[in-house]
């Protein structure tokens, strides 16, 4: 019975799915798809970085990351250049609504002990609004790069707005 019900609603959400992409031109389909795709690019390769240690003011993996130098390493490899600066990175542009953060968008966090200058960037790697989880130079406990919860205490009072660098 449960997977009657699982199978109908999986068809449901695919007959739905396509109404939706039938109403969309070829060309923004194109370039939805190419956007996931490199998205998830975007992640298979951070997550091929988990481990390094946390090297204040370095994004060189041999040596370590700070928070900045890891996005920018991560974003480069994809031919998007920002800024090396967490704060620089966080002037980029508004915050989206939580409903609309996606993996690859950038999460940006004021100071540990300073809220009011940004001191940590990260980049959302399983995208649920305020309980996303985010990959990340962490100068904490980690001390390296790892995978947080934006939902976790730590996180979420120090949460400042999330960005997409993804265009």
């Amino acid at each position: 019975m449960k997977i009657l019900l699982i199978v109908f609603i999986l068809l449901t959400s695919i007959s739905l799915l396509s109404k939706v992409n039938a109403s969309m031109p070829v060309s923004d389909k194109v370039v939805n798809a190419i956007e996931e795709v490199k998205r998830i690019d975007v992640i298979r390769f951070a997550k091929k970085l988990l481990g390094i240690p946390y090297l204040f003011a370095s994004s060189n993996p041999v040596n370590g990351f700070d928070c900045s130098g890891f996005v920018n390493y991560v974003f480069k490899k994809f031919k998007i250049n920002l800024p090396r600066a967490s704060g620089e990175i966080g002037d980029l542009s508004d915050g989206l609504k939580p409903e609309d953060f996606k993996v690859g968008d950038v999460l940006v966090f004021y100071g540990f002990k300073d809220k009011t200058h940004i001191g940590h960037v990260g980049i959302i790697c399983e995208a649920a609004g305020m309980k996303s989880r985010f990959i990340h130079s962490s100068s904490g406990n980690a001390h390296g790069v790892t995978i947080s919860e934006l939902g976790s205490e730590m996180y979420t009072r120090r949460f400042c707005k999330c960005i997409n660098v993804i265009n």
